[in-house]
């Protein structure tokens, strides 16, 4: 099994039992999501899952790493899957998140595909994986602490206090590596169970989303930390580095001729980088084996490996702060990452709570009664406040624990707050990303599809080198369209999945987009785990015709460590069984089409944006002419996305009515026993 360990580790926190699973027994499913959905399936009560919620001991978590971690593929090596019912989303989905740094690989380096968590332990505990051995240890002198000082504090007893000066001996056959334990944690949230707390590893590569830092609380785990020593089987190592050096060659920037060099994700140039609004002296920093830094390392630790939503909250500090780069204005960036809490919660929970103070709502004797220094938002006094009742809960701050969405159904403010657009959160009780669905509609209908905000950036691309230079790209928009959905099979015959015009938003046109999308995205960036930040690689400007990676790359870094044949086609084909397998996961939750709604304002209110966002420019086809257009100020149709609905179902094979996947879909693509699994429970979808 090239490319695998050949084994994924099961723990019963429980009985506390450590056992195996075969990996070759999942093989087919890719790795990552695709093998996580699937040992979910197999090891779950599905007769439970109507009634099963996160905090239950019987949700299952996994943790899944795929062929290509661990290895030399550029923007492939380090991401980890993480799978469960999550407690962050409303209804509690089977739900998914993942992170980077060096987890995956390490555990590959100690033997193992992933890690699967069943149970509860009586007393907090956490996980030390040696290479073969394998421990449930007594967490206790680690419970209360954050998450960077848990992972000093594990390091120190898994390799001793002078670890980085000398040589550590893992086993008795005198496996030795100068290597720290990579470690996964919880802070303080998720020790409180808050619905928004999240794993974090090293300084701040975090599964954000799905509020596992709460589930992980919830089972009393408070870390898993893997060190390892072995390597990995490639099927052609000579392949993979000439596969490696063609990418570089071909699509990579010419650090000596920066003017010639391709465009980033970000669309700036040469060796220029995201600067996250972070500031201050810093240098790149990458996930293991990656190409691309897309994070810094700071001279100062405050604010380390912080990007998107983390730095984002910058916004909320103090002006005199931010311009002396003082470390209040940093404050709480990095509490985020050390507390383990969804940094996206506190951004849109900031601008919630203060849209209902300046309304007279909440504040100290208002309705909601708050004691919070609004005087003072921005400072770190502020925050300090913020994150102690959050931490604690106490007062008020036991709603802020809950998440926003449920914090405003406790208030009585729901639906009025959701109608007025106060409380952005479009879908699924999660925050709404920047890429509004009014603007780019195949995020939001990804997202009501799926059981999370989708946070896929295949198409974003687009917006930042258009948007950006306000609507005047270097490349014209028929030239991009054409060039991109060339690259779409089997629907590479359809350019106007990519028009974004009033007239196409609710069209079949955008149903072969959003089908798309999930196929790709299920088995190459979820199961194979290219990074979202870097794959698909449509358009490339040092690329031959100003043409990307994809589709050739990520079959030709996969088949080179695999040995396989697969090609890009054949891998959106898993992709779209894997996308199945969880909509029959979700079906028999309870899942209905009827409960995909946007929430009111997404019909309702217009989107204007702010900053980059006020200047949303995306590909618009009228009078058989491409151009681009400024998509801000338009809304929904409540109507017209249920026409949508109907063209995506049908697209799909699956039942228009209920959005449920029928026996024929689902025995086409192999799923047999989940279509008779399906029909026990009465809710396949009808022909």
């Amino acid at each position: 099994m090239n490319g695998y360990a050949g084994k994924i580790l099961r723990i019963n926190l429980t009985t506390k039992t450590i056992s195996t699973l075969p990996t070759s027994a999942y093989e087919d499913w890719g790795g990552g999501h695709g093998m996580g959905s699937k040992i979910f399936w197999d090891l779950i009560d599905r007769s439970k899952l109507p009634s099963l919620r996160a905090y239950d001991p019987d949700n299952i978590v996994t943790l899944m790493t795929s062929p290509i971690a661990g290895t030399m593929v550029p923007g492939g090596a380090a991401r980890t899957e993480v799978q469960g019912i999550g407690a962050q989303t409303y209804p509690e989905w089977f739900t998914h998140s993942n992170f980077g740094g060096r987890f995956s690989s390490m555990l590959k380096y100690a033997g193992w595909d992933g890690v699967v968590i069943e149970g509860r332990a009586e007393k907090p505990v956490w996980i030390d994986i040696r290479n073969d051995t394998v421990r449930i240890q007594d967490a206790a002198n680690l419970w209360g602490l954050d998450t960077w000082q848990t992972q000093e504090r594990i390091w120190s007893l898994v390799t001793g206090q002078d670890a980085f000066n000398n040589w550590i001996e893992l086993d008795e056959d005198g496996s030795r590596t100068t290597q720290r334990p990579a470690v996964v944690c919880i802070g303080p949230a998720g020790e409180a169970l808050s619905r928004t707390a999240c794993l974090i590893h090293d300084a701040g590569n975090g599964a954000g989303q799905g509020g596992f830092g709460g589930v992980w609380g919830s089972k009393n785990l408070k870390a898993i930390s893997v060190i390892g020593t072995g390597g990995i089987s490639i099927a052609d190592p000579a392949s993979l580095f000439e596969v490696r050096l063609w990418a570089q060659r071909t699509y990579g920037n010419d650090l000596n001729h920066p003017e010639k060099s391709s465009w980033t994700w970000f669309g700036v140039r040469g060796t220029e980088q995201i600067n996250w609004g972070t500031g201050g002296r810093a240098r790149l920093h990458a996930c293991i084996g990656c190409h691309r830094g897309c994070h810094e390392r700071a001279e100062k630790s405050v604010r380390n490996d912080s990007m998107c939503s983390e730095s984002f909250l910058l916004n909320y500090t103090r002006l005199k702060d931010m311009l002396l780069k003082t470390d209040d204005a940093y404050y709480p960036t990095s509490m985020t990452q050390k507390l383990g809490i969804n940094a996206s919660e506190v951004l849109k929970g900031t601008s919630y709570l203060k849209a209902l103070y300046k309304a007279g709502v909440l504040g100290q004797g208002c309705t909601i009664d708050c004691d919070l220094p609004f005087d003072k938002v921005g400072s770190r006094e502020y925050f300090e406040a913020f994150f102690t009742m959050l931490i604690q809960r106490t007062g008020i701050g036991n709603d802020f624990a809950e998440g926003f969405y449920r914090a405003a159904m406790n208030w009585g403010r729901l639906e009025e707050d959701l109608r007025s657009g106060i409380l952005n959160y479009g879908y699924w009780g999660m925050p709404t990303h920047t890429y509004d669905p009014r603007c780019e509609p195949y995020w939001g209908y990804g997202t009501l599809l799926d059981s999370r905000d989708i946070n896929e950036h295949c198409f974003s691309f687009i917006f930042w080198k258009t948007s950006l230079t306000l609507g005047h790209p270097p490349l014209d928009a028929e030239f991009v369209v054409n060039l991109v959905t060339g690259k779409m099979a089997p629907y590479d015959d359809d350019p106007l999945m990519l028009d974004f015009s009033d007239a196409n938003l609710y069209s079949e046109h955008q149903a072969k987009l959003v089908a798309w999308h999930r196929h790709y995205s299920r088995f190459w960036k979820r199961s194979v785990l290219y990074c979202d930040l870097r794959w698909p690689d449509f358009l490339n400007t040092k690329g031959p015709g100003n043409s990307g990676l994809t589709p050739e790359g990520e079959p030709k870094f996969f088949n080179a460590v695999t040995g396989k044949n697969l090609t890009f086609l054949e891998g959106n084909a898993i992709g779209e069984k894997i996308w199945n397998l969880d909509n029959a996961i979700w079906t028999l939750q309870g899942r209905h089409r009827d409960q995909l709604q946007f929430a009111e304002f997404i019909y309702e209110i217009p989107f204007t944006g702010g900053g980059p966002f006020a200047f949303y420019y995306m590909p618009w086809y009228e009078n058989g002419s491409w151009s681009y257009r400024k998509v801000n100020g338009r809304t929904l149709d409540r109507q017209g996305v249920e026409e949508f609905k109907t063209k995506f179902y049908k697209l799909e094979g699956w039942d228009t009515e209920t959005g449920w996947p029928t026996r024929s879909t689902l025995e086409r693509l192999g799923l047999d026993e989940v279509a008779d699994e399906l029909e026990r429970q009465n809710r396949l979808g009808r022909e």
